[in-house]
């Protein structure tokens, strides 16, 4: 067992090399067993498009019945959806089969215990547990349940789209694109859809849009088309990736300091948190707007902890992860965050460009 794998926010390594079926089966058994401690009898599960997933999910959903959880099986679904599936279903967690927006020879598993994704010392006691193979015993039962029918409804519902856009949307091949698209289209939304067929291989791009090569055909196609905005998903969709109606990148803190304009006209004084990469640009505009600046460490489960604690409607990093507190549950979500920005774009009736027009755009 390779302990470097166990890394601070989820537990990720090369395919063949650190993971194989066994090592997912023993940590299966290591997180169920870890839940019984909390308590937690029942977890969702869900997988990614990568080639080596659908192996790993049935490993994992192995490791953790014979650890004695009962789990809810939801198959083939963003990272986010996985979130969702655990509010939804009122399960006490759930297990990710992820590598995220990393090339197709990673894989890796992000792990809730409760409502949140455990991090830090909570990956440790896994590891210690598999290394001790103290674990517990039962024999937990698995029920498969569709989350992408009651996840698009709920987004349907909670976001208004007042005009229909014309919009480009690139899914690096990952899951976004699939769920995405009938939910744009639902809307009435005119959609040119780029590599949204979820394809392990990553055959045209990695899927990772704070990279602005991988974001070169979006560009083309927004500009070409004269098309409203151009929206990119990474390989789960918990990072989102912009392209302006003019073709400019909005990087992860200028999407954060466009977010938190409307946050704040509607709750002045709200706590906006960025992280320490985040340009001194975006900590000025969320004061000048009334609103209580944070900066913080990056890391998703860090910013979500913060968050919390503060009370803060929204947060943001550079990487492309944004949480939604204000009228959402505080997790990234680019799928919910793309919809919060077709919304705005269909209110204002204004293009993007000149929406932040007075922000200095970094291409």
């Amino acid at each position: 067992m390779n302990p470097e794998v166990f890394r601070e926010y989820d537990i990720r390594g090369v395919v063949d090399r650190d993971l194989n079926d066994a090592f997912v089966f023993t940590l299966g058994r290591a997180i169920g067993t870890m839940a019984q401690r909390y308590k937690v009898k029942e977890m969702t599960l869900g997988r990614d498009c990568r080639l080596s997933s659908p192996a790993y999910h049935e490993a994992m959903k192995r490791g953790l019945m014979e650890a004695g959880i009962d789990v809810i099986d939801v198959g083939q679904c963003a990272t986010p959806m996985l979130y969702f599936s655990i509010r939804h279903f009122g399960t006490g967690g759930g297990v990710m089969v992820t590598g995220s927006h990393n090339p197709p020879e990673f894989n890796g598993f992000k792990i809730c215990i409760g409502e949140d994704t455990i991090y830090g010392e909570e990956i440790q006691q896994i590891r210690k547990i598999m290394e001790e193979e103290r674990f517990s015993a039962g024999s937990g039962k698995c029920y498969n349940a569709d989350i992408g029918k009651p996840y698009i409804d709920y987004l349907y519902q909670n976001i208004t789209i007042k005009r229909p856009l014309r919009i480009a949307v690139d899914a690096g091949n990952g899951v976004g694109g699939q769920f995405a698209l009938p939910l744009f289209e639902r809307w009435g939304c005119e959609v040119t859809p780029l590599f949204c067929e979820p394809d392990g291989r990553f055959p045209h791009h990695f899927p990772d849009p704070t990279i602005a090569s991988n974001l070169e055909t979006l560009i083309s196609t927004v500009k070409g088309a004269n098309l409203d905005v151009g929206i990119a998903y990474d390989g789960d969709a918990d990072r989102l990736g912009v392209v302006s109606d003019k073709g400019a990148i909005l990087w992860g803190d200028e999407m954060l300091l466009f977010f938190s304009r409307y946050v704040l006209k509607e709750h002045p004084g709200a706590a906006i948190i960025g992280e320490v990469k985040c340009s001194q640009k975006l900590y000025d505009d969320i004061k000048k707007n009334g609103g209580r600046a944070i900066m913080w460490k990056a890391g998703h489960s860090l910013i979500k902890s913060k968050m919390k604690e503060e009370g803060a409607l929204l947060a943001g990093e550079m990487s492309g992860h944004l949480f939604f507190a204000d009228r959402y549950f505080g997790y990234d979500d680019a799928i919910y965050s793309s919809c919060r920005l077709l919304e705005i774009l269909s209110q204002t009736g204004e293009k993007l460009s000149e929406l932040l027009a007075d922000v200095p755009i970094t291409f």
